[in-house]
């Protein structure tokens, strides 16, 4: 399972987002939330999946406009599940929580954390090699400007280049400028191995419960 929490930054000098940022999650994520998404304290929201991509996608969507820290915690939660988020409990919530603490001391303002820790395994994906990706990635888009950001949602949505040019009444040529500027192909790809990686790690942690609770 997937935690998603974020908190918003310096709040007390900006307009509250909270209520943005939920009509966002919800518009990307209708049917990959397994409650509501919803705010839990403050300027707190907090998100449940059990879907890699799902998760990778509200941290994406999070992180865009530099307002939140995001943490993800991976693990599983108890069940029956709550009413609500705030009504659910686990070690995925356990986790996210240590995870957005250390989100909030970090440049990029994001961490991943996992409960219970997986047995070590020099083989096996680790939370912080999974981090360092999406941290990665996350620095590639913070770096990318309006145009760049045109031209990426068109590809992301699965446009090819002639089709994006057609949309944005530009040439093949800028096109492509703007992607390789703004390294749309390298976070493509690098999307699809990190979903594959968080599944595997959502595994790995669920063994290692099993193995725990045995």
């Amino acid at each position: 399972m997937f935690v998603i929490t974020a908190d918003q930054v310096d709040s007390r000098s900006h307009d509250d987002a909270v209520s943005t940022a939920l009509a966002r999650i919800e518009a990307i994520a209708p049917e990959g939330l397994l409650l509501p998404a919803e705010r839990t304290a403050g300027d707190e929201i907090q998100a449940l999946t059990d879907d890699a991509d799902t998760a990778y996608r509200l941290v994406l969507e999070l992180s865009r406009d530099g307002r939140w820290s995001i943490g993800v915690g991976i693990g599983p939660v108890r069940l029956p599940l709550g009413d609500s988020t705030r009504a659910s409990t686990g070690e995925a919530f356990f986790a996210a929580r240590a995870a957005i603490d250390a989100a909030k001391r970090t440049p990029s303002r994001f961490a991943l954390r996992v409960e219970p820790e997986p047995a070590p395994d020099p083989l096996a994906v680790r939370a912080e090699d999974v981090e360092a990706l999406m941290t990665v990635v996350l620095a590639l888009r913070e770096k990318r400007t309006d145009k760049g950001w045109e031209v990426h949602d068109l590809l992301a949505a699965g446009a090819t280049q002639s089709r994006a040019a057609s949309a944005l009444g530009i040439t093949q040529g800028a096109v492509s400028m703007r992607a390789r500027t703004g390294s749309s192909r390298e976070e493509l790809a690098a999307s699809e191995a990190i979903v594959r990686l968080l599944a595997m790690l959502d595994h790995t942690t669920m063994l290692a419960h099993t193995t725990t609770e045995a």
